[in-house]
């Protein structure tokens, strides 16, 4: 692997993160409930919303993210739920600080199987030589409890949805035009409490946790009068994460990029992650 290549692992990391957009609570089969405080006609109104998403399968989203380090990274593209968590999106390589390994000015990212894919320069010598797709197991940056916690559909923006009627504090703050659109806005927080296996992915001791001082996960969304989510944002800790819907649709097919194309920097990351820890 040149150095280049190498040099760059934080910028695979950082994407990762970027890219793990939907932070879905788990879903309600095993959450409870925290509805004391909660408005009952918001609670009702984003139970139909909840249902309505989950009923299709598929979004083209225009998303932006800000980890809190730097500034927002902006990606546009596809995120299924139908058949498990999938997405095809195509990210800001300057803003997500991997030019050194992408001279184009997008990024093409994937996520399937519980992996991440980028599409970069191909590497021009090496054990990898030729290839140009990058692999990045989520477990590099959730830990291996909280990558399991986001299996199945539990990362996607369905999931978010399902968060949301087992919040604390659901407020209705009235209507708002989104993208032309006339919405309702709602807010609801959802504490450590209620965040059933996704304690793994951002509670206290977790990678997330730990990178972003997330303690809590406050929601806002915006319902438009079909029911369906128009805008959803998150924050989590100091990083902010907003997407807008701009159709919903079947469930889309994403596949992994061909083996033969793909290098696995898993394990090299691991090592270099686990150096830091030893070296800080």
């Amino acid at each position: 692997m040149t150095k280049r290549h190498t040099a760059a692992w934080t910028a695979f990391t950082t994407a990762a993160l970027v890219a793990a957009s939907g932070c879905g609570t788990e879903s309600a089969k095993t959450a409870v409930k925290a509805v004391e405080k909660a408005d009952t006609k918001a609670m009702a109104a984003l139970a139909r919303a909840t249902d309505r998403t989950q009923a299709l399968g598929s979004a083209e989203v225009r998303m932006t993210t800000d980890t809190g380090t730097s500034g927002p990274i902006a990606m546009k593209g596809t995120y299924s739920w139908g058949d498990g968590y999938v997405f095809d999106v195509r990210m800001d390589t300057k803003a997500a600080n991997m030019q050194a390994v992408n001279h184009s000015p997008t990024t093409h990212v994937l996520f399937v199987d519980g992996a991440y894919y980028y599409d970069v320069d191909p590497f021009p010598s090496g054990p990898y030589q030729g290839k140009d797709w990058i692999k990045v197991d989520g477990s590099v940056l959730f830990g291996k409890k909280g990558a399991q916690a986001l299996s199945g559909d539990n990362g996607s923006p369905s999931a978010s949805m399902k968060g949301l009627k087992y919040a604390k504090d659901v407020q209705n703050l009235g209507t708002q035009t989104v993208n032309g659109r006339r919405t309702t806005h709602y807010r609801g927080v959802i504490d450590s409490a209620h965040m059933g296996r996704l304690r793994d992915v951002y509670g206290e001791g977790s990678p997330m946790s730990k990178a972003t001082g997330a303690k809590s996960i406050l929601m806002d969304v915006w319902v438009g009068p079909d029911d369906l989510p128009v805008r959803l944002k998150e924050k989590i800790g100091v990083m902010t994460i907003g997407m807008d819907f701009d159709k919903f649709g079947k469930t889309a097919t994403v596949k992994a990029p061909p083996a033969a194309r793909t290098a696995d920097l898993t394990e090299v990351i691991e090592k270099q992650q686990k150096q830091q820890r030893q070296q800080g």
